[in-house]
C-alpha cells in the first residue's frame, strides 16, 4: 500500500467531518476564516467533537500540515484567525 504525498492537502479539501468553504485557508482575514470555520463546525453533522473543537482542529491541523512552506505573513494570519475563533467561542 502506498500512501499519497499529499494526504493533506485532501483532507483539507475533502474533510468528512466539516464542509469547508472552498479556499478558506488561502483568505487574508483572520476574522472571515474564523467565521466560516466556526459556521462549517456548526452545521455539520458528521463532526464528532463540539464545534469549537472541530474548528481549531482543522485549523491546527492546516498550519501543521503546511509547517515550514507556510508564509510566516500567511501564518501570522492563520494565528490570528485561532484568536479570533476563541473570541467567537468566548473561550
Amino acid at each position: 500500500m502506498t500512501i499519497a504525498k499529499n494526504w493533506s492537502s485532501g483532507v483539507t479539501k475533502h474533510s468528512i467531518a466539516l464542509d469547508l468553504e472552498e479556499g478558506v485557508f488561502t483568505w487574508n482575514n483572520p476574522k472571515k476564516i474564523a467565521e466560516s470555520l466556526k459556521n462549517s463546525a456548526e452545521q455539520s453533522t458528521r463532526r464528532k467533537a463540539p464545534p469549537f473543537q472541530s474548528a481549531m482542529s482543522m485549523l491546527n491541523f492546516y498550519i501543521n500540515r503546511a509547517g515550514k512552506n507556510l508564509r510566516p505573513e500567511k501564518k501570522r494570519i492563520l494565528e490570528q484567525a485561532k484568536a479570533e475563533l476563541r473570541k467567537l467561542y468566548q473561550k
